[in-house]
């Protein structure tokens, strides 16, 4: 069929010029602002993050400042330097701003364009606002909570281990970062570089973080949001928090303890056997890490690279450790949990250990002992057959392995290639060795523990630690029998009745060195007599007979020669030339 141009006109053109005034409209309402009916929302900045956004029931506080359409400032919170406070949806604010600030976020900045019918109407407000007003107010929120609100708690990080969490009536030091909630910071322990201290749940701090604190672990980070109503109200605090503020902590546990605690102590290694526990009175001789309960080193013998020496429950070491170092095994690792009123109190000490700190000490025990101790001897072989056992002045040959309790190896006879000697008794020798050689049969065995005052004392001796217990394995390996102290000869049996006819064997009344010495050897020759041993035989023969030889001429006459004991005030049984 045939179209007309009237039908293409009416239904192609029309459309078109419709259409052209509508968006005429549209852009001369944009352009040039008339008579609105509601409000207008501009939300020219959006924070990235926006925890939740404004209800109705809602209080609020932020600054603004009002304007009229033109830009002319009517009323602004800045210049009063107080924001503005209200409840939404309670009529706290004229009816357009209430409107315009439902879903708004903490830090968010609107510009909300307020008809009069919703702002001061036909009456207008006293000499400010005129009457049919329109309206701008430019704001940010700066706070939102509610009556409902709770404190709203973050765990950001836990430690791996938490033996024991904030309870009430605990003591707790914290670091923490203060601020509002648009993220003014208030307060920060870091910038002071000391923690904040309190006890939890008495009253010592805001009601919000006595709250908050409670089931932390040390070492763990929570994030607070606090409504001022369990924080400091509507009075704030100071010039840095204002009324009706909200509060965010961001807060680090650093210690933890209660006044009633006792230390703890966990056995970390026990050795076995354990045949001595320490007691009050002994002397000791440990290794140690100390920290504090977040984990920083603040002590560690291993840095001075020497133990730490002292005696037990006599008041030489805080309380804590005094106690917790009794009852240990020599080879005993411990951890010793000190709280502050068994370490350094309030007070702390110097700048590494702060006040109320408490303290972890990781201890090695490394030996004890007491200065009533003995030298203690376990046999570890003996020989089936022993006919001679070892004595003071005896000679001995003997092989040993030194060490430390804790297992350091200090001196081996097995590095030379002669076994050690020495003459019992003869003060060549730490007493406390001495006295466990004696006794021993050839190829007997020992296991040795010398005390320090039986041994190197107090000050120690090259390698070897002040205050050492000493472990000595011992083996005797040949025994040399002596005389006593003095002596030079020993008879084992009685000697000569007629001395001098058997020194003066050619008979002529006088008895050179040569006589005399073939004299003496041959009685050691026949098991009669014993000269001092570890020593060169004719060197002590020859003092033999210096000894009787007394106008020195070189000859023993019969008037000269005298027995030792003769000459002895205390007698023995034994009987010397």
């Amino acid at each position: 069929p045939v179209i007309s141009a009237k039908y293409i006109l009416i239904k192609y053109f029309f459309p078109l010029v419709v259409l052209s005034l509508l968006l005429a409209t549209w852009f001369s309402v944009e352009c040039n602002p008339g008579p609105i009916d509601d409000i207008a929302v501009d939300r020219y900045f959006i924070p990235k993050s926006c925890f939740r956004e404004v209800k109705s029931g809602d209080f609020v506080r932020y600054h603004y400042n009002g304007t009229f359409t033109d830009g002319k400032l009517f009323d602004s919170s800045y210049d009063r330097g107080a924001a503005f406070f209200g409840q939404v949806g309670q009529k706290w604010q004229i009816a357009g701003v209430d409107k315009g600030i439902l879903g708004m976020c903490v830090n968010e900045h609107r510009r909300i364009t307020v008809p009069p019918h919703l702002a001061y109407g036909s009456q207008g407000a006293g000499d400010k606002v005129p009457p049919d007003t329109t309206l701008v107010f430019d704001l940010v929120l700066l706070d939102i909570f509610n009556r409902a609100d709770q404190v709203q708690t973050k765990v950001i990080s836990t430690p791996k281990e938490c033996k024991r969490s904030v309870m009430r009536t605990d003591f707790v030091r914290f670091h923490f970062n203060g601020t509002l909630l648009d993220g003014t910071v208030f307060d920060s322990s870091y910038k002071r570089s000391q923690t904040q201290d309190s006890v939890v749940g008495e009253g010592w701090l805001i009601k919000g973080l006595d709250e908050g604190l409670l089931g932390m672990c040390v070492g763990e980070i929570r994030h607070f949001i606090i409504p001022p109503f369990l924080a400091f109200g509507e009075k704030g605090y100071g010039t840095e928090i204002p009324p009706h503020a909200s509060l965010v902590y961001h807060i680090l546990l650093e210690d933890l303890h209660n006044p009633k605690d006792d230390i703890v102590v966990e056995v970390v290694e026990a050795p076995e056997p354990c045949t001595r526990k320490s007691v009050a009175g002994d002397y000791i001789r440990y290794n140690y890490n100390a920290s504090l309960l977040n984990g920083i080193t603040f002590d560690s013998s291993y840095q001075h690279n020497q133990t730490y020496n002292t005696y037990i429950g006599m008041g030489y070491m805080i309380s804590g450790i005094d106690k917790g170092l009794q009852g240990v095994c020599t080879g005993e690792r411990r951890r010793i949990i000190l709280p502050p009123h068994l370490a350094y109190g309030q007070q702390g000490a110097g700048k590494d250990i702060p006040g109320s700190a408490v303290l972890v000490f990781d201890i090695h025990v490394i030996d004890f002992h007491n200065v009533k101790d003995p030298v203690h001897v376990e046999t570890t072989h003996k020989p089936e057959v022993c006919n001679e056992t070892s004595e003071v002045n005896d000679f001995i040959e003997y092989h040993y392995n030194c060490s430390l309790l804790d297992g350091t190896l200090l001196f081996t006879s097995r590095d030379y290639e002669t076994p050690q000697d020495v003459v019992l008794g003869g003060g060549k020798i730490i007493d406390g060795l001495d006295e466990a050689l004696r006794n021993m049969c050839v190829g007997e065995r020992r296991t040795v523990i010398v005390p320090p005052h039986l041994g190197h004392g107090e000050k120690g001796a090259g390698i070897v630690p002040g205050s050492a217990v000493l472990r000595f394995e011992l083996e005797l390996v040949s025994l040399q029998k002596g005389v006593p102290e003095g002596y030079l000869f020993i008879w084992l049996e009685e000697s000569p009745v007629q001395l001098f006819e058997a020194l003066d064997s050619n008979q002529d009344q006088q008895v050179p060195l040569e006589e005399f010495s073939q004299f003496i050897k041959q009685q050691v020759l026949e098991g009669k007599g014993r000269l001092k041993p570890a020593q060169d035989p004719d060197s002590v023969i020859r003092d033999m007979f210096k000894n009787q030889d007394r106008n020195a001429d070189g000859l023993i006459t019969q008037d000269e020669l005298k027995l030792k004991v003769d000459e002895d005030v205390e007698k023995t049984r034994h009987e010397e030339l």
